[in-house]
């Protein structure tokens, strides 16, 4: 039930760009089926739809080209610790200090369009706009190219790192480019290379 409205809703958020084969391999080892999420947690999935178009829960973060709609292994999460779906929005944009800030937050959460971490939170959300700032930032530091500077850089670097999934070229369909990671992980790294006196042996 609401199959149709979701995928028509998602193609309205995303445009309607074909899955790949590896597309597809990537989606189904780093999110959900969202039926299948719903039956090991006991949730009709018509009603989860429900609350996607109503705007209490997020759309999927993908369509598979079966068509099975794809969301993050721990997509009701975020509801549970606000105290149930009808009260994720005033949880959620409590975490920013500005409500105009975390309003636009809110919407883009409802979007789907969080691919870009492993777990959609507002702290992680939060962390992960401070470190791409910092890291896009980094080059025009006064001490920049110093070993200091560049433990700090890569500090910065393998934090996002760790936050944020491998995406997968229907992202940059989609996103209309390069990802976060293309930009401030992989690029950056190819660009200024981790400082020898700065690793630690393994």
């Amino acid at each position: 039930m609401y199959e149709r409205e979701i995928a028509a809703r998602f193609r309205e958020v995303n445009g309607d760009h074909p899955m790949s084969p590896a597309d597809d391999a990537y989606v189904s080892a780093q999110f959900a089926v969202l039926d299948d999420l719903c039956l090991t947690s006991g949730r009709d999935p018509g009603a989860v739809r429900l609350m996607m178009l109503a705007g209490l829960l997020p759309l999927p973060g993908y369509l598979r080209s079966d068509g099975a709609q794809m969301v993050p292994k721990d997509l009701f999460a975020p509801a549970e610790a606000a105290g149930g779906p009808e009260k994720l929005e005033a949880w959620f944009v409590a975490h920013w200090a500005d409500p105009a800030a975390g309003r636009q937050e809110w919407e883009a959460y409802l979007s789907g369009r969080y691919v870009c971490l492993h777990s959609v939170t507002p702290a992680s959300i939060q962390r992960k706009e401070r470190l791409t700032a910092e890291i896009t930032a980094a080059p025009y530091d006064p001490d920049a190219g110093t070993p200091p500077w560049s433990a700090r850089l890569h500090a910065a670097i393998d934090e996002l790192d760790a936050l944020e999934p491998a995406f997968t070229p229907y992202d940059r369909l989609r996103f209309g480019g390069p990802t976060s990671r293309d930009l401030c992980i992989d690029a950056m790294r190819a660009r200024f290379p981790r400082d020898p006196a700065t690793t630690r042996e393994r």
